[in-house]
């Protein structure tokens, strides 16, 4: 039984948040973007508010009239219950299934001590008692995060990510070893046996107790001391494992790459212990966050093979990583997700193949050398530039020769950012193969950005004898859309009053998230003869970027 869809409202900075998921899913996106925050949703669901209870600090904004919800949907729900061991467990989930293999559960604030049902849309009502049926059925969630890893490593608690690998293959080894059955036979001889020398002593001793104790407590009636059979959780307050690499010591006194490896290793040894030995059993949810700190990038890509190897099966994976390793690489049943913030609101969205390179440029902090050389770039303002042509140049130029947009993420409003913003990005590829080839697109300076981008011009003649700098008509790109009435949007067209408008409270009505928004409307709906006859500057620039392409 695996994840088949998130969906995540008012967690931290999630103001909300839907998508689908695959056997094998990595999360990537700059520091502080809230891809911890996402996992930390899921860990809500699982495993509730903590001891602590429900702060408003988890709360979006931290405003505590909003209701975090973290609903999930299960696909393989029958194969699930079927691998249940506790009948009676099994029967309560079966009986809410009914025929259906997804099931979608759901933890809100108002109750986040109880989770709620959905099968075919519908909530059902199982009755008392079937949180317990319900966590025996649930794949067992495992989250280990960067703080996780050393100690997990060094201390092997029953609790722990490796305790609990390690528990699970051990104990089945134990449990099917005839010595080690035949040594719990003998202990409960030993101590629970009627005939029990061990026993009776005890119950002497328990005697005793009981006559001293009843003199301050008169309802005391017995006092009974038992020795129950250890367990393989109990052995593990006294394991202990040592690595040899040319000097045998202790996990927890290894590197940090070779503690993270070693953490890993366990999980793979876990996995393959189960598939040989054709039971399974309890699937498992892998939530690991930045698993590659601290490794070579050879290391990174074997263990992406070994996580991705995990997921094959019954088990899924969840990454969060500023790793380019472990993007770059296409793997069957692989989903790559970017998690961005915009104005405080983390937004968790699917990459395709086409903005790929675009995740491994910001990943490698923005070198176009590290691109494997695409055939030019061009340069742009901000996102929805960005987030139109992708979704232009994907829907009707593919064939053309591939290039690369950077966004130069400027503030048309802000003379200095702006002009900043446009050389940060022109100025390495203007030291690089593509100082002739490079085309940058603006937005119609302000008065405030006039001087700036003349200044520009003049120490780089070359770009207008070269017919590599671009200018529209307008302000802003949502001027120069074309004049189409939109149920969502009115009007494609804004005017410069629309965009400079403020509401009530005093926030502009065309934020960049609400810009972007339209960029992605626009770009996946206009046709190509309104864009090549409607938005002819923007056209043109396109064709000289293709143009000049190696």
């Amino acid at each position: 039984m695996k994840i088949s869809k998130i969906k995540i409202e008012n967690f931290r900075s999630i103001k909300s948040t839907e998508f689908k998921t695959d056997n094998f899913n990595i999360v990537v996106g700059q520091n502080n973007c809230g891809k911890t925050n996402f996992f930390e949703a899921v860990e809500f669901f699982f495993n509730g508010a903590g001891r602590g209870g429900l702060s408003n600090d988890l709360k979006f904004k931290r405003q505590s009239d909003l209701e975090i919800l973290v609903e999930i949907e299960f696909s393989g729900a029958q194969n699930g219950a079927d691998k249940m061991r506790h009948e009676g467990n099994k029967t309560k989930i079966l009986n809410v299934l009914g025929e259906s293999d997804f099931v979608t559960i759901s933890r809100n604030s108002t109750t986040p001590n109880k989770r709620k049902v959905f099968v075919n849309g519908a909530e059902v009502n199982p009755g008392t008692g079937f949180d317990a049926a319900l966590n025996d059925f649930l794949p067992k969630f495992e989250y280990i995060n960067t703080k996780q890893y050393y100690d997990s490593v060094a201390k092997y608690g029953k609790t722990t990510p490796i305790g609990i690998m390690l528990s699970g293959v051990l104990s089945a080894i134990l449990e099917s070893n005839q010595q080690y059955q035949d040594f719990q036979n003998k202990f409960k001889e030993l101590f629970e046996g009627d005939d029990s020398e061990i026993k009776t002593q005890f119950d002497l001793i328990g005697g005793k107790v009981k006559v001293n104790l009843e003199k301050q407590f008169p309802d005391t009636s017995k006092v009974n001391f038992e020795v129950t059979a250890p367990v393989f959780d109990d052995l593990l307050k006294n394991f202990e494992t040592t690595v040899d690499d040319g000097i045998e010591t202790s996990a927890e006194e290894k590197g940090d790459g070779m503690q993270r490896a070693l953490m890993l290793a366990i999980i793979q040894t876990f996995a393959e212990f189960r598939k040989e030995s054709e039971d399974e059993g309890k699937s498992f949810l892998f939530f690991i966050d930045e698993a590659e700190l601290h490794l070579h990038p050879t290391a990174q890509r074997n263990l992406k093979n070994v996580l991705h190897e995990l997921s094959e099966s019954t088990d899924q994976v969840f990454i969060n990583t500023h790793s380019s390793v472990f993007v770059a690489d296409n793997y069957p049943n692989q989903k790559i997700f970017k998690a961005e913030k915009n104005e405080g609101a983390t937004e968790i969205e699917p990459t395709d193949d086409l903005s790929k390179p675009y995740i491994v440029f910001e990943l490698l902090g923005g070198s176009p050398s590290d691109l494997l050389l695409p055939r030019n770039f061009l340069i742009v303002e901000g996102l929805s530039e960005f987030e139109f042509l992708t979704r232009v140049i994907r829907r009707f130029y593919s064939d053309r020769p591939k290039i690369q947009i950077i966004k130069a993420n400027g503030d048309i409003d802000q003379a200095e950012r702006t002009i900043n913003a446009i050389e940060k990005a022109f100025t390495p590829l203007n030291t690089s193969i593509y100082n002739t080839k490079q085309v940058i697109l603006i937005d119609t300076p302000s008065a405030q950005t006039q001087g700036g981008v003349t200044d520009f011009l003049q120490r780089n003649p070359e770009l207008n004898r070269n017919n590599q700098f671009f200018q529209i008509p307008h302000r802003d790109l949502e001027q120069y859309y074309p004049n189409q009435v939109d149920a969502t949007y009115g009007n494609w067209k804004k005017t410069q009053a629309e965009l400079d408008a403020v509401n009530e409270t005093d926030k502009k009505t065309f934020t960049g998230k609400k810009k972007r928004q339209l960029a992605k409307h626009v770009g996946d709906n206009i046709s190509q003869a309104q864009f090549e006859n409607e938005m002819p500057i923007v056209f043109e620039t396109l064709r000289r970027v293709w143009e000049l392409a190696y």
